[in-house]
């Protein structure tokens, strides 16, 4: 395998053949963004709606940007990437299984409810026990929570688990009201969700918008920065980049490359941007009876992508190839992976000669529109990409909603595009997307000896050693092809010039952070 920096023939015909929302953008009248000063409502444009305010089943970054300024954690990491106390006042390793903790004092769920320590068992309970919760694989490491007092619990895993502050500061490890879902109930509760976090509920309009208001009796102290935060749903790019560019929205997520020059240059507006810890890449289907259960095919498909076609033409540099999702800055990082990709047609249609699909075979590829930078015209380019070998891809675009639904009923055909971060900054979370009785019915891809290495590191208190099986279970993972990486992802944020806004790499919006200029 080599890695060749030329960029295919025809790619440029196929991008202006995707960019249709383009002209649309272009057609709009120039006009400099308004910019009240005086307006204390703070309007942020989403590509998809969130998915639900169940903080344990979903796995979504874009639902967890809004989550996390209605929800706390236990622990979470700070401008620096350090992983910090936030609900918990003290704590102490008892032993390698066990963890006590006391939270802080004073802190009340919107409703006025005291946060104790049965709140925490209740929730890190929920998650542990109920295997058909998303989150589940993720929390099923913890064995149980004993109560010491109102303010004081232990946390037990059943096994070393080495992870365990990295899993309490992630996405899904909220804290949830027990006496007012209990007496509620969780019907309520979703209808009208409520945390302990700076802002409070008070609409959510599906496919619409999330309205949230300052919550007063915060612990931190109250956010006075915005009277009133609205999350807007705008899932056509041409519309979220216009509302940006005259006032309506003050922060629009997934700003297509074709438009940054445009936000740069109008008055009132700019471009802001930052790595995401996300990659890109396509899910395949290892389940007897695909052509993608050989794995001789899913090599040629990796080898038939030029990655760096991708990141130069559709993104304009805002991607950087990749073979693994672990990217530098998460621990067990497998860094010869990183910013290098494999491209070699002639290899690539020897092993489908090989596999036994000289004259190739259709497939089809479901996609989001809208969900992720380009993710539409990335897309297109694949399937672009895999005819040099005779695969015809059909593209499936889909709407988030619907994409999510399939996944989890496991409907998926052939191969999906999908772009996965990890707010664990861990690469035990990443890796253990290879965990055989993990997508039994969705991927179905099975290795033993990785499935040993992730049993082992799950358990390895030793740092090194741990890193080092995560970096072999990436190197394997490389070979057989399971997923096909194609990049780590940028996020760009068109802002109005009223709002001081830094994004993130784990892409939340987190509101307190965010200011008037």
């Amino acid at each position: 395998m080599k890695k060749i920096s030329a960029l295919l023939l025809g790619v440029s015909v196929c991008l202006a053949a995707c960019g249709g929302e383009t002209e649309d953008v272009q057609s709009l009248d120039e006009g400099a963004a308004s910019i009240d000063e005086e307006n204390r409502t703070l309007t942020i444009a989403l590509g998809t709606d969130v998915v639900s305010f169940d903080i344990h089943d979903h796995n979504n970054t874009s639902t967890e940007a809004v989550h996390d300024n209605m929800f706390n954690y236990l622990f979470k990491r700070d401008s620096q990437n350090e992983i910090q106390p936030e609900l918990v006042d003290t704590y102490e390793q008892i032993d390698d299984v066990t963890v006590e903790m006391t939270l802080k004092e004073g802190v009340t769920f919107h409703n006025g409810d005291p946060l104790t320590s049965e709140d925490v068992k209740f929730t890190l309970e929920r998650v542990a026990n109920d295997d058909t919760l998303q989150e589940y694989p993720n929390y099923r490491q913890i064995k149980e929570v004993d109560i010491i007092d109102d303010l004081t619990f232990r946390v037990i895993t059943h096994e070393e688990e080495p992870s365990l502050f990295h899993r309490l500061s992630r996405l899904g490890s909220s804290i949830l009201p027990k006496t007012y879902i209990e007496e509620e109930g969780w019907d309520h509760f979703l209808a009208n969700p409520i945390g302990t976090g700076p802002y409070q509920f008070e609409e959510w309009v599906r496919d619409s918008q999330v309205v949230m208001t300052p919550y007063t009796e915060y612990f931190e102290g109250e956010v006075d920065e915005w009277d009133e935060v609205i999350f807007r749903v705008i899932p056509e790019n041409s519309t979220r980049v216009s509302e940006l560019l005259t006032g309506g929205v003050d922060i629009a997520v997934n700003v297509p490359p074709a438009d940054w020059d445009r936000v740069n240059g109008n008055a009132g507006t700019s471009m802001a941007s930052e790595t995401s810890n996300r990659t890109m890449m396509l899910i395949l289907r290892a389940t007897e009876g695909f052509p993608t259960a050989d794995v001789r095919v899913r090599q040629a498909l990796n080898l038939a992508i030029n990655n760096e076609a991708i990141t130069e033409n559709a993104l304009r540099g805002g991607g950087v190839p990749t073979r693994t999702r672990v990217a530098p800055g998460n621990f067990g990082a497998e860094e010869s992976l990183y910013d290098s990709y494999d491209y070699d047609v002639e290899q690539a249609q020897a092993l489908m000669d090989e596999a036994g699909y000289p004259d190739g075979f259709e497939m089809t590829l479901h996609s989001p529109r809208g969900r992720y930078l380009q993710d539409a015209e990335i897309a297109e380019l694949v399937g672009g990409m895999l005819k040099a070998i005779n695969v015809e891809v059909t593209v499936e675009f889909m709407e988030w909603s619907n994409f999510v639904e399939m996944r989890q009923a496991g409907t998926n055909k052939d191969a999906y595009l999908i772009g996965l971060g990890n707010s664990m900054f861990d690469g035990a979370y990443a890796v253990d997307w290879y965990r055989g009785d993990r997508f039994v019915g969705e991927t179905d891809y099975q290795n033993d000896e990785i499935d040993a290495l992730l049993d082992a590191s799950a358990i390895n208190m030793d740092e090194a050693e741990r890193a080092e099986q995560i970096q072999e279970i990436q190197r394997i993972a490389n070979e057989e092809q399971p997923h096909i990486m194609l990049h780590q992802e940028t996020v760009n944020y068109g802002v109005n010039d009223r709002v001081n806004f830094s994004p993130a790499m784990d892409e939340m919006i987190y509101v307190p952070s965010i200011s008037k200029n």
